[in-house]
């Protein structure tokens, strides 16, 4: 019953637009005084701090800062030049170019919205300019940008790792066969939209001019190397890496002299402010999660549920349904904070590997930034497009398609994720 209530105040605050971080701390303290724990609201203070003190999360600033450091040092030009030189020439070529190009980033930023800030206005104003639709521009810079919270370094995955107790490596390692079975989707289905629409073609770049680009943005992969490297050989912790990764793409910045003051202080600055409504949401969030755990919810849930849903498969795509309705409305880093300590006990029950489930998991939830109402993908390259979001909204539906049928591969599939984790690190 309190469970319920706290939900419900939850939904409601959400509905009359008070910010998330304030409605997850006005739905725990009106739920502990309502079960009679008035003269120990202190527990709300105590389990914020305890949550964001981890040592776990420091991974998550020096990310964000370096995935807003390639932005600031002006590697998106670069990489979209690079892109551009390999698959430019072919169908719907810069269209191909923009997912290519979202991968490439993704390396650095780890994050769809990043993706989407960084990328969007250079890949729009080329394809504008080259004579696409602008709202086909924006729809195609919108999903392109899924493949970011599946690659290192993915501060998605750090947040579910958290949460989930398993390996960040693990994790990372498991997000890159999804994040080029996304990529490759998009790509065949903009090779089909091609064969019913006039898209601009121009020629293939000269191995010249790919090796131009090359020695240029291909430096912007270093930095993901440098993550992955240092976490599975041993050599960094996940935090240490992220400032290796930092100072690598300052050493670009300093190297390119496209590093300034002004930019750096931007990018200082925005790191600090995700960061902070991070751990604020961490923090609350954890508050919660121990009042769940005080009413025993995941325990009922994880006994009751598989007397109703007996076939895994059938269990997954509950859940994915159940996602991707919430993701329509609640931000990623929300969802996964509220509902992953409920679902686990359900996921251990039925035998499925926590980190597959967080693939899918996050699978689900990112095709929410571009699902209205909510769909902050959507909102931001309307405004670096100029176009209105309902015009954005009809030219994504068509690549739900694609995304739909990747989301149940994974669901189905358990090894699209856990093979290459598997291969480096051994079977868990």
């Amino acid at each position: 019953m309190v469970a319920a209530g706290l939900f419900a105040t939850f939904v409601l605050l959400i509905a009359i637009r008070v910010p998330i971080t304030a409605a997850i701390g006005v739905a725990v303290a009106g739920a502990l005084i309502v079960s009679g724990f008035t003269g120990n609201l202190w527990i709300i203070p105590m389990k914020v701090l305890e949550a964001v003190s981890n040592t776990s999360l420091l991974a998550i600033p020096f990310f964000i800062l370096a995935g807003n450091l390639m932005n600031a040092v002006g590697m998106t030009e670069r990489i979209f030049n690079f892109a551009n030189a390999l698959v430019g020439h072919f169908r719907a070529g810069l269209a191909q170019v923009n997912v290519l190009a979202s991968v490439m980033l993704a390396g650095g930023t780890g994050a769809a919205v990043a993706d989407i800030a960084g990328l969007g206005a250079v890949e729009i104003k080329a394809m504008r300019e080259r004579g696409y639709k602008p709202a086909f521009a924006a729809a195609i810079t919108t999903v392109s940008a899924i493949v970011a919270p599946f690659i290192p370094p993915s501060v998605p995955l750090v947040v579910y790792a958290f949460l989930s107790n398993v390996s960040v490596a693990r994790m990372f390692l498991a997000g890159i066969m999804p994040a080029f079975l996304v990529a490759i989707a998009l790509m065949i289905f903009n090779r089909l939209l091609a064969i019913r629409n006039d898209f601009p073609q121009q020629p293939r770049a000269s191995l010249a001019e790919i090796w131009r680009h090359a020695l240029t943005g291909a430096a912007a992969l270093i930095a993901p190397a440098i993550i992955m490297v240092g976490i599975l050989t041993g050599t960094t912790t996940a935090s240490e890496a992220g400032v290796l990764a930092c100072a690598y793409i300052l050493l670009l910045g300093c190297l390119f002299r496209t590093l300034t003051w002004e930019a750096l202080v931007k990018a200082t600055t925005e790191t600090m402010l995700i960061t902070s409504m991070i751990m604020i949401i961490i923090g609350f969030a954890s508050s919660m999660g121990w009042l769940l755990a005080i009413e025993q919810v995941p325990q009922g849930l994880a006994a009751a549920i598989p007397e109703l849903v007996e076939n895994t498969f059938f269990f997954l795509l509950v859940v994915m349904l159940g996602l991707l309705i919430i993701g329509c409305f609640i931000d990623g880093v929300t969802i996964k904070l509220l509902l992953v300590p409920i679902l686990l006990p359900l996921v251990d029950s039925y035998g499925i590997d926590r980190v597959h489930f967080g693939i899918v998991l996050e699978m689900s939830i990112i095709l929410g930034i571009a699902t209205p109402p909510l769909g902050i993908g959507l909102y931001i390259v309307s405004r670096i497009a100029a176009v209105p979001v309902e015009d954005v909204v009809r030219s994504v539906i068509p690549y739900f398609l694609p995304l739909t049928i990747v989301l149940i591969l994974l669901a189905a599939f358990p090894q699209i994720s856990l093979w290459l984790p598997d291969l480096v690190m051994g079977p868990q």
